[in-house]
This record gives C-alpha cells, sequence and structure tokens, in this order.
C-alpha cells in the first residue's frame, strides 16, 4: 500500500526524543517530543542533520528517509548544534552560556568517531562555523534581546584571532517580522504567551546565525522573534567579507510560515543537495506543552539572479514532491488538502479534546481519547468519495508527564528548570485505514505490534483510492499514554473545480503593516496569501482560513511592496492578481 515516490510532508516524521522538564520547587512537569535549530550539511554522500536535545543525530541519502543514530561522545543537553565540513572532516559545536564551549571532529559519523578538538576558549549561544574558500575558518554566535551576533576568525586550534565583530542587532522600528508575538501582535493570543510577552518587554530574540557563500557575496541569516511564536522566521544581511561590513536585505524574512497546520519557520540552516538544489531547513513550533516543544521543517530554497535568497513556503505543510535531480523550487503541491472541517467522531474524548481537534488544521489543539485503552479511535466522514493520494497523521503528546517514568538522567539547565532526555524511543502504534461504505475497510498501514515511531507519519499510497471515510485506531502509547491525535490530514483531489480566483487590495497602514482585503470565494478551503517587493517576486506568504483580511505586520518600513490572494481548495489553486500596496 506504501509508495516508494519521494514525497515528504512538513512537519518532518522523525522519532523527536522525548523531554523531562521539572520546575526546581516541583510544581510542574512536561514530557513531550522535541527537537529544533537543526543544521543540515551533505557530507560523504549522506546528509546529516543535528538538532537540539536529541542526543544524537540523523542521516539520510535522499532528504526523505531519516534514520537516527545516538551517541554518548556529544553534550546532549548543549542547545543549538552546529555542524559543517571544515577541511574534509565534519565540525561540531553547541551552546553554553557561560562555560567554554567545546569543538568535535567526525570523519566517519556513522562509526561513532566523534572526537574533543579541544575544550574551548570561550562560551557562546547558538554557534555557526564557516570556512571561506581560502581556508579560513570564522565562527558566529548569538542568542539575546540585548547584544548583537557577532563574528570572529578562529585559528587552527579554534581559539580567536583579534576581538570579535559585533555584526547588527535588531530594529523593530523599521523591520516589522521581528517584533515580538504572536501575529507580531504585543497582546498573547493565547494565555501560556503571556509570560513571554512580559519576559521579552518587546524586544526580539536575534539568533541563529547561519553562513553561505553565494556568487562571492556572503548572506548572514538569523532567526527573530522568539521560538514559541508564530512569526518566528529568518532574515538575511549580505557583505562583501566574512565579517563585515554587512547590509540588511529588505527581502527579510526569507524564511518566514506564520500560518497554516503547523507555524514557525527560524533557526536553521541553507545547504545544497548533490544536485545543486537549495534547500532551506528551520524549526517550526507546537509551543503548548512547553515553549519549547517543537519540531523541524525542510523546504525549498534558492538564490535569483539578482541573488535574492528565497524560500518556497507556499504550502509549505502540504505533501512535496524531493526528485532525484534538479527541480524547479516553485513547484506547487501535487496533492490538496481533502479533510478540512471533516466530520469527525471519536469512540470516547477527554474534555477539552473533542475530534473536531483533529480536523481543525491546528497543531496546537488535538482530540484526546477519554481512556488510556488500546483500541480507542477516531473516524473521519469527508462527505463524499474522494481520491486519496496519501494521509498524514499527527500524534500529540496529551499529559505524559501524569504517566513517564523519571528520566534517570538530567541537569539543572537553569536555576529554575532541571531535564533530561529519555534515553530510548518511544514507539506510537497506530493503525490506519479508510473506506468507501464505512463498512469494508482497506487497511493504509498497520504498526501496532512494532516498535514504529512516528509522530507525523506520513503514508503515501502506491495507487490512490477511493475513500470518504478514514479510521486511525490507536495501539500502544508513549509510556501507556492517551491516544492523542493533532492532525488526521487527507490529501488527494477533489472532483470539483478549483475556486475562482479573487480580487485583493491593500493599503498601507503604517511603515510596517499593509492591511490587505479580499472577496470570499465559493468552495474555498482557504487563501494563501503572497506578497514581495517585487511584482514578479511575490517570495513571501501567510496561509489562512475562513477569513477574507490579513494584517500583514511584518513589512519592512523602507520598502515598497506587491500582493496576491490565491484562493484554494480541495480542487486546486486559483492565482489572484498581483495588486501594488497603495
Amino acid at each position: 500500500m506504501r509508495s516508494a515516490q519521494r514525497v515528504l510532508c512538513n512537519p518532518l516524521d522523525l522519532p523527536y526524543r522525548y523531554q523531562d522538564i521539572r520546575t526546581g520547587d516541583g510544581t510542574r512537569r512536561s514530557v513531550h517530543r522535541e527537537a529544533a535549530d537543526p543544521s543540515i550539511v551533505l557530507f560523504q554522500g549522506r546528509y546529516y542533520m543535528f538538532v537540539s536535545m536529541s542526543a544524537g543525530f540523523w542521516h539520510s541519502a535522499d532528504l526523505v528517509e531519516w534514520e537516527y543514530r545516538p551517541t554518548s561522545k556529544l553534550p546532549a543537553l548543549d542547545y543549538a548544534p552546529d555542524v559543517r565540513e571544515i577541511d574534509g572532516a565534519l565540525y561540531i559545536s553547541a551552546s553554553r552560556k557561560t562555560d567554554n564551549c567545546p569543538f568535535f571532529r567526525s570523519i566517519d559519523p556513522l562509526a561513532d568517531d566523534f572526537t574533543e578538538v579541544t575544550p574551548g576558549t570561550f562560551p557562546f549561544w547558538d554557534p555557526n562555523l564557516f570556512q571561506d574558500d581560502d581556508g579560513d575558518v570564522y565562527l558566529y554566535w548569538g542568542c539575546d534581546n540585548k547584544t548583537p551576533l557577532y563574528g570572529v576568525r578562529l585559528s587552527a586550534a579554534f581559539e580567536q584571532i583579534g576581538e570579535p565583530t559585533p555584526l547588527f542587532l535588531s530594529d523593530v522600528s523599521t523591520h516589522g517580522w521581528e517584533q515580538v508575538g504572536e501575529d507580531y501582535l504585543s497582546t498573547p493570543a493565547h494565555p501560556d504567551q503571556e509570560a513571554a510577552l512580559v519576559r521579552l518587554q518587546g524586544k526580539p530574540y536575534i539568533e541563529g546565525a547561519w553562513m553561505t557563500k553565494h556568487d562571492g557575496t556572503y548572506y548572514l541569516q538569523y532567526a527573530a522573534p522568539a521560538t514559541q511564536f508564530n512569526t518566528y522566521a529568518d532574515g538575511y544581511y549580505t557583505a562583501p567579507s566574512p565579517l563585515g561590513p554587512f547590509t540588511y536585505s529588505l527581502d527579510s524574512p526569507f524564511s518566514s510560515k506564520p500560518g497554516g497546520f503547523i507555524t514557525g519557520a527560524g533557526h536553521g540552516s541553507t545547504f545544497q543537495d548533490r544536485h545543486g538544489n537549495w534547500w532551506h531547513t528551520s524549526t517550526m513550533r507546537i509551543s503548548v506543552n512547553d515553549d519549547f516543544e517543537r519540531r523541524v521543517g525542510i523546504f525549498p530554497a534558492g538564490f535569483d539572479d539578482d541573488g535574492v535568497l528565497f524560500c518556497n513556503q507556499n504550502f509549505a505543510d502540504y505533501p512535496m514532491a524531493v526528485p532525484d535531480g534538479p527541480f524547479d523550487p516553485w513547484t506547487p503541491p501535487p496533492w490538496m488538502l481533502l479533510s478540512y472541517k471533516a466530520d469527525a467522531v471519536a469512540s470516547s474524548s477527554a474534555p477539552g479534546h473533542g475530534p473536531e481537534h483533529s480536523v481543525n488544521e491546528d497543531i496546537r489543539t488535538w482530540w484526546a481519547a477519554g481512556t488510556r485503552a488500546r483500541g480507542e479511535s477516531l473516524t473521519l466522514d469527508l462527505g463524499e468519495s474522494k481520491t486519496v493520494h496519501a494521509l498524514q497523521v499527527n500524534l500529540a503528546d496529551h499529559q505524559l508527564g501524569d504517566s513517564a517514568p523519571d528520566v534517570p538522567e538530567g541537569a539543572d539547565w537553569n536555576r529554575h528548570i532541571w531535564r533530561g532526555i529519555f534515553p530510548t524511543h518511544e514507539p506510537a502504534q497506530t493503525a490506519v485505514e479508510v473506506s468507501e461504505d464505512g463498512r469494508q475497510w482497506t487497511v493504509v498501514c498497520d504498526s501496532r505490534g512494532t516498535d514504529t515511531d512516528a509522530p507525523h507519519a506520513f503514508l503515501l499510497l502506491d495507487t490512490p483510492l477511493r475513500a470518504r471515510f478514514v479510521r486511525v485506531t490507536g495501539g500502544r502509547m508513549p509510556f501507556d499514554g492517551v491516544f492523542a491525535l493533532s492532525g488526521v490530514r487527507v490529501f488527494g483531489t477533489g472532483d470539483g473545480a478549483a475556486p475562482h480566483a479573487v480580487s485583493a487590495r491593500a493599503r498601507r497602514i503604517d511603515g510596517r503593516t499593509a492591511a490587505v482585503e479580499w472577496n470570499a470565494a465559493a468552495g474555498a478551503t482557504g487563501y494563501n496569501v503572497r506578497y514581495g517587493r517585487d511584482p514578479e517576486k511575490l517570495y513571501h506568504s501567510w496561509l489562512v482560513h475562513e477569513r477574507t483580511s490579513l494584517d500583514l505586520r511584518s513589512l519592512n518600513a523602507d520598502a515598497t511592496y506587491w500582493v496576491a490572494v490565491d484562493a484554494f481548495g480541495e480542487g486546486g489553486i486559483t492565482p489572484g492578481e498581483t495588486v501594488p500596496v497603495e
């Protein structure tokens, strides 16, 4: 039933490691999956990915299927691991606020040959190594809402040559996308965001440096404003030399995903595959059980003829083909979502976690069964028979602090928090079936009785099926917890036509904000608002459902913009006319 096609769907389906986080006074405990701050490099024909709080790394031959490798030779609790190739070997470093940060080296990561090159001579946070064409090595770092990003040239012993160079700070007065808050608003959209807003006081974190050299220009990428908001994104500065002077790009943010099923696209890395295609990988947020409850996404990227760095995040959590060769990074998704607001019924439900939360295109809400018993199930009715090509089954971590054992090892992460990483993976077993009539069922995938750990299982069918009903049944769950689903997403082709085109109107409210309005389209599931500084370069996007207006608060005050609103539904996408922001 499964297909051999090369297709992925964000967030990446990885066996993300479970974290055990507790407050020092014992009043709060959260057990949840986490991975963030991805660094990906192509090394000796394979892709290697290092992410925060994983006690190991992932590797892949094709960017689609990833295999986890644990290691005890790298510091597991040091955030934001950076990996780069230098002189034919991989070098890894990570973050420490006050202690010196060590550097590690590997020529065969799969053999677990990591060795410490140096214990380090200074502390840093969110590091990024970069080797220039002349062999010189530089380090960039910074993670603060008070101090700038820094850069320095390193010696062969990884010691600083001269004093670090301050590179740049935030500028919320002109960089709209650096503003702190959900949808760039200073009022909390959810109660769990209030503490972060109070702590940040409107000052964004500038963090997650990553250097890319392209056609003689140095592109220093960075993340803002904070990882727990849907607005977490990556922008960039350019320079003619590794340490500047740097000039801000008005095409920032180049990686931004404030809408859709899962949001956020900040703090990551930009790399080329073996065919020369560019990709950007970044952090995607859940941030419900804990601010740092996050996932990893990967997106087509590139540089246009004018040297503008871009990232295609149109429908960036829909299926995406990964061809084994050069491809157009602006290729639209092969299939559309068929399950938005579908009728959903469950065998039982926990209070406040009804089945409707599994089909509302929001990973931050979920259906949870009313018991921990195996065999609890959720069934979708798509309303009519449709052509199904793929499904994505997204599990949620529901109150696992009540059932998970204590992690055997951990450390005080700061004055108030203790944390550890569970040493083994926890299988999450499900059975997925489809039916045309609700009586005869076809099994798409059944992982019950296996050690499969697929929290965001993407099930691609060899042959498309006609189906109206989808049933997901739980088996063994992590820590024998409750079966919970944040999204049962069905992709394929509807029998109807795409919605008609809509007409957009956009006006500038202030330097950083434009108000966009459009007419509703019959049959539209939602709208994708595309915008950019050139009518032919609408590189930014914001996907919304059930609304016909949007305040774009992510603009750069010194730039002019153009906007188009595309209507989409089960029958496809209808591009809208590009209009200027007046």
